[in-house]
């Protein structure tokens, strides 16, 4: 190869390996799997050996993949959090093992699984815990003392008045509470974590400590960083002293002074790895005497004393058997693959889910085909692709209408999946009913998701009518639930049924229709009967809503199911009517942008009243903007608004303007 083509496919390399680094460091959402980043390094760090001019200081070869993120505070690490340097093969460990050799004698190896997770610091000052920070690009990372502090499983006092210690550690997601994680935001139509390691990267690195604190992440504890007032000569006895702190550190028994011992350790490993409450994607070699550890050093990136083995993706072939179509809980119509069971990452496996028809038609998936799976993230299976087409196989179409109500699926533009567009169909209802009792929507107060679950395990209710059909004794009988709660909740209910209008076209659950939308939809069409007869060419003339907006609200108001679950509800005394708020129209046409702290209303209430006067209220400044209504701490929307000579008010100012209706 010619050094003008590898300095091409050089470049190359490291623009697609910065961008997946990017995606998997910074932003906590993957592109590719892990073995594909790693075959991309492989092949950048050889065409490097080839032609070592075409090294840079920049190359992802030389340095830690992550970055300091600027919404928290930089931590400068006194010593550096290296990366490990990965080993695909045995052979590779063993070159590893004569390297070490020809500079020591008496190697001692300690082998731990490497788990993927998100590496931290944590600092401690006589015995008590004062600033943790992560990785970023292992010398400059993120204060995230906040966040750690949630970590149950990380002490914030030792048991022993150390000086000052700085341990590194990886923070986890266990496979149980990732999945619990991924099936709620499946049910608040969230976009679910890929996998554990991005899960607890993505709790971890959150602005608000309690949204970490609620995702239960836990802490293996696997290196001493810095210590002083006590005197540690090999890693293993360092484990040993951290875990009699309280830290619940790697747990290392046996020590090793070949490499052959250590490949069977490693292997051992691999094959009870699903056993681990964390995900690990291999094995880590280490060095135990620091001593030791200390001639070797370091390069740029790797110290010289640590190698990781990185397991390959276990895959198995096996026969698919057939293909499943299940509604799920945002009305998405997904295909399993139901296959002959195989033991897979420590577990029986038969099901993988296919995702959409365009994945299957990509792969070129039949039924009675041979396939290959494996686990993502070590946990969910996944259909790799197709190893044969076998004489029975045939192929597979999705359905027209869906599986569990019957409705015609849909399938929108720009959209892979096919979607069931009856709010009313029973595999969507729990979550049809958290949002139909949410804040913004029905607000009905007391009927959360745990709530909902019980009286649908109960059997109280199966429908959203029944939420006005419950009974005091129902509620009673609930776990958690006495006389008081019980009346405060159907107090609650009954209160929702004089809701403004536009709160229960939100809470429908209309596709594309938020609460902006909903609300700009009853100032045009002021009762359900409207609504029944609206056309897409009326709708679309409604400011801010185009074509797919005003597609979606004729087809929910065309499907059956959805026209008789509203009439229900209306027998029951739900307000489906624009009530009589407007108490004049002296800002009729008026559009008006709120900032910064009002006096003495909030901006809901400054909102309401503008609304109830005719007026409208947009979020940003444009040439359409008539007012600002400004408060205290105003920011660019007052600039703005300068720039622009659109009058700015205060709220003395505005409150006169209303009573000028009066």
């Amino acid at each position: 190869m010619e050094i003008k083509e590898a300095k091409k496919l050089v470049d190359d390399l490291k623009i697609e390996i910065n961008y997946h680094n990017k995606k998997y460091y910074d932003e906590d959402a993957p592109e590719i799997d892990d073995y594909e980043y790693d075959m991309l390094l492989r092949r950048l760090e050889s065409l490097e050996a080839q032609f070592p001019m075409l090294v840079t200081s920049d190359s992802p070869t030389q340095k830690v993949g992550g970055s300091a993120a600027a919404k928290f505070n930089p931590v400068e690490h006194q010593i550096k959090m290296e990366s490990l340097h990965d080993a695909f093969s045995y052979e590779e460990l063993k070159d590893f093992d004569r390297r070490v050799r020809s500079q020591l004698n008496d190697v001692e190896y300690i082998v731990e699984p490497k788990i993927d997770g998100l590496s931290v610091s944590a600092e401690y000052i006589n015995g008590i815990f004062v600033r943790g920070s992560t990785r970023g690009d292992g010398i400059v990372g993120e204060d995230i003392t906040e966040n750690l502090r949630t970590i149950k499983t990380l002490p914030m006092q030792l048991n022993e008045r150390v000086p000052f210690l700085e341990v590194r550690g990886e923070v986890y997601m266990s496979k149980e509470n990732f999945l619990a994680l991924v099936k709620g935001q499946e049910l608040n139509n969230e976009k679910p974590f890929k996998n554990p390691r991005n899960a607890a990267a993505g709790s971890l690195r959150q602005k608000n400590a309690k949204i970490t604190e609620k995702r239960n992440l836990d802490i293996v504890v696997f290196n001493v960083q810095r210590i002083e007032g006590k005197y540690l000569d090999k890693h293993k006895e360092s484990l040993e002293y951290l875990n009699e702190l309280g830290f619940n550190a790697i747990k290392i028994d046996k020590v090793f002074d070949n490499i052959e011992d250590v490949i069977k350790e490693i292997e051992w490993l691999g094959n009870i790895r699903g056993k681990f409450p964390f995900g690990i994607d291999g094995s880590v070699v280490k060095i135990n005497s620091f001593a030791q550890r200390d001639r070797l050093g370091s390069t740029a990136k790797f110290p010289r004393w640590a190698e990781a083995f990185k397991y390959p993706p276990e895959e198995k072939a096996t026969k698919l058997l057939k293909i499943e179509v299940k509604v799920g809980r945002t009305g998405a119509i997904t295909p399993t693959a139901v296959f002959e069971p195989i033991l897979l990452s420590g577990t029986t496996v038969s099901r993988a889910v296919l995702h959409n028809e365009d994945v299957i038609r990509e792969k070129d998936i039949k039924i009675g085909d041979t396939i290959i799976i494996r686990k993502a993230g070590e946990i969910i299976p996944e259909v790799v692709a197709v190893k044969q087409h076998n004489s029975d196989s045939i192929e597979f179409n999705m359905p027209n209408t869906c599986p569990s109500c019957g409705s015609l699926i849909i399938r929108e533009e720009n959209e892979a999946v096919l979607r069931c567009n009856n709010t009313q169909c029973p595999a969507q209802l729990l979550r049809h009913m958290i949002h139909f009792a949410s804040r913004d929507a029905m607000d009905i107060s007391g009927l959360g998701p745990a709530v909902l679950e019980q009286l649908l395990e109960n059997h109280f209710i199966s429908s959203i009518v029944d939420i006005y059909k419950l009974q005091r004794e129902n509620l009673i009988s609930l776990e958690g639930f006495g006389e008081k709660s019980a009346d405060n909740l159907l107090n609650a209910i009954e209160k929702s049924k004089n809701n403004e209008f536009y709160r229960f076209i939100y809470a429908l659950g209309i596709r594309h229709i938020g609460k902006g939308a909903a609300k700009l939809l009853t100032k045009t069409f002021h009762n359900i009967a409207d609504l029944f007869t609206a056309k897409v060419e009326e709708i679309e003339k409604i400011d801010g809503f185009g074509a797919v907006m005003a597609q979606s609200v004729t087809d929910y108001f065309k499907i059956e199911q959805n026209r008789i679950f509203i009439k229900e509800l209306a027998n029951l005394g739900i307000n489906m009517q624009e009530l009589e708020n407007t108490v004049g129209n002296i800002l009729a046409g008026k559009v008006f942008v709120l900032t910064g702290t009002l006096p003495t209303l909030t901006r809901q209430q400054a909102t309401s009243m503008i609304e109830s006067q005719g007026g409208k209220v947009t979020n940003s400044v444009s040439k359409k903007t008539d007012f600002v209504l400004a408060g205290e701490d105003t920011g660019s929307k007052l600039i703005k608004a300068q720039s622009l000579n659109i009058e700015i008010i205060s709220e003395d100012v505005f409150l006169k303007m209303c009573e000028e209706n009066k």
